[in-house]
């Protein structure tokens, strides 16, 4: 079973959707990284405020340091478990501790203790755990005032604020960069459909040859296009040049073949006995197959060729108005229903060739009696059909299943009464078999020979 290959459209939409993902995801991360930097920078702002007022409070009154509301002008500081906390420990002896109001009991570890880095000017800022499960931003700074004692200052706020900050942040980027990423969608496909159109258009041009409504590549292609537009129709013509001369030469040996072979079988009519027998017998093997091959290299020359369309219905109503002035005096009645709206992919001589074989070997075998019928096979995946059937009926004998296999053979007849050279089904079968068709020998409802062809459709 063939893999159906993906198309260039859509490895160029996924691989640019792809590469884009990634881009915009790298600049998501980028942003969101840079944004939270700035938050956390104004929150350290907002809290080292809170520490100098709280530096300028001790620098005043070391001794006995009082912080007030109006001091650092939050009152967030005074309610327990706001999230906002102070804290101020002596270092010196003897060692004391003052807390905020809103600090529990046990107090805060220091920074220090908790391995932060120190930055410069001696401050330590890090996240810690608070109460009730709260992550905390804090600032810890190391103060000496010489003789009046050393103090550590810390400073902590509820980092939710962050957090929220970031998040909501985050959330608009998210929906800015999803329309975004809609938008570039959108424009991605739009440019591939726009600049594979004209492949699309060669694509179009090559159906248009091969249907027989045109005989090559025309248009204005882009220059990156243009060249493989050129050598298409450059092949096209070297093929059609190819086929021309292969059609001269095989016109050209048959005329010298036929002419030695004439003189030589009306040489030998009138010579007697066994030897004039055995001479016109082997000249009759190879007239037939001198036609054979002839008819072979004949066939493949036009199959070889980009195909036309042929209209089939005429063809055959044709072919039977001529087989009944043929066969006028045997007295066989013809009967077509045919179809105007089936075309075959291939040449008219071609199909003249196989519905007249078919048609004359019935009425050269039938009783009384032939039908011809055309039917249109409908394909899956094409709005029209993709091959069509013509069915030829006879009254006559008919054939038995080995028979029927045996009259295929080149040049088998089974019956010398009747004339004919036996080719006629057989080059039926070869032309069947070069457009992709086929041949089917079968039992008649007439009681005799139903021959099927199937045949590509345009």
């Amino acid at each position: 079973m063939q893999v159906k290959a993906p198309s260039l459209a859509r490895r160029l939409f996924l691989s640019a959707t792809a590469v884009s993902v990634v881009v915009l995801l790298v600049i998501g991360i980028v942003l969101s990284t840079l944004y939270r930097n700035a938050v956390e920078r104004a929150f350290d702002r907002r809290i080292n405020v809170y520490l100098r007022n709280i530096v300028a409070e001790i620098a005043n009154n070391p001794k006995t340091p009082t912080i007030e509301p109006e001091t650092l002008g939050e009152p967030l500081f005074f309610i327990p478990g706001s999230g906002w906390y102070w804290q101020i420990t002596r270092l010196s002896e003897p060692q004391e501790r003052k807390a905020s109001r809103s600090s529990p009991e046990d107090g805060f570890p220091t920074l220090e203790s908790l391995k932060a880095p120190q930055s410069y000017g001696g401050l330590r800022q890090a996240y810690i755990a608070g109460p009730d499960d709260q992550r905390l931003r804090a600032v810890e700074r190391f103060l000496d005032l010489g003789d009046d004692g050393r103090f550590l200052l810390f400073v902590a706020g509820d980092s939710f604020e962050i957090e929220d900050e970031v998040s909501d942040f985050n959330d608009a980027l998210l929906l800015t960069f999803a329309f975004i990423g809609l938008a570039f969608m959108a424009v991605i496909w739009f440019q591939i459909r726009y600049g594979l159109r004209p492949l699309k258009k060669v694509s179009e041009s090559l159906a248009k040859i091969r249907s027989g409504e045109a005989e090559r590549l025309q248009g204005d292609f882009p220059k990156e296009v243009a060249p493989l537009a050129g050598e298409v129709n450059a092949l096209l013509e070297s093929n059609r040049e190819i086929v021309d001369r292969a059609r001269t030469h095989v016109g050209n040996l048959a005329h010298a073949l036929k002419t030695p072979l004439s003189v030589l079988v009306n040489e030998t009519s009138n010579v007697q006995g066994p030897l004039g027998e055995k001479v016109r017998e082997q000249l009759g093997v190879m007239r037939d197959q001198v036609q054979r091959h002839l008819e072979r290299a004949r066939i493949a020359a036009r199959v070889a060729v980009v195909s036309t369309t042929v209209e089939v219905a005429p063809v055959v109503e044709v072919l039977v108005r001529t087989m009944e002035k043929i066969h006028r005096d045997r007295g066989v009645a013809l009967q077509s229903k045919t179809n105007p709206e089936i075309r075959f992919r291939g040449e008219r001589q071609d199909i003249e060739e196989m519905v007249g074989n078919l048609v004359d070997n019935a009425c050269k075998w039938a009783a009384t009696r032939v039908n011809i019928e055309m039917f249109a096979l409908g394909a899956p995946l094409a709005g029209r059909p993709a091959s069509f059937r013509i069915q030829v009926d006879d009254d006559g004998p008919g054939l038995a299943p080995a028979e029927r296999e045996e009259v295929l053979h080149r040049g088998k007849r089974l019956d010398e009464s009747k004339p004919g050279t036996g080719l006629g089904l057989s080059i039926v079968l070869e032309l069947a078999k070069l457009y992709g068709g086929t041949l089917q020998l079968g039992s008649s409802p007439l009681g005799g020979l139903r021959a099927e062809l199937v045949l590509p459709a345009a």
